[in-house]
């Protein structure tokens, strides 16, 4: 069994992103809980080149939930074979007042029941249209 059941890819992808996002900032659950929810426990993500285990990312959430960004993903295109999925997406964000787009390349693993177990993002920030 595939974790992405005869979901179309680039619905599978933009709800999981929708998802993560949404518990972290609508939420006061501890965020170790919801990487948890959402990553396995030996989760490596690698954005940008910056390496994230569990611990790493759960830092990370810290600005995410403070700054409370609002933010839409435009996934273009995704595929998925077996257990991994690639995607191309456009990321839309506000955080304190300033808009942001970014241009995402994922490629990633997951597991049967939906968590991802490892990630690699390419970004690159382009002009708001």
């Amino acid at each position: 069994m595939t974790p992405f059941h005869g979901t179309d890819p680039k619905k599978f992808i933009a709800d999981f992103h929708a998802s993560f996002h949404d518990e972290l900032v609508n939420s006061d659950e501890d965020a170790g809980v919801i990487v948890d929810r959402h990553h396995t426990p030996d989760i490596v993500q690698i954005a940008d080149g910056h390496r994230m285990d569990r611990e790493k990312l759960i830092a990370h959430t810290r600005p995410v939930r403070k700054n409370r960004p609002t933010g839409r993903m435009e996934v273009h295109e995704a595929v998925a074979d077996g257990d991994r999925i690639a995607a191309r997406s456009t990321l839309y964000v506000t955080n304190r007042g300033k808009d942001l787009t970014m241009e995402v390349y994922f490629f990633g693993e997951f597991t049967p029941d939906g968590r991802m177990r490892r990630g690699h993002t390419l970004t690159r920030t382009v002009p708001a249209k």
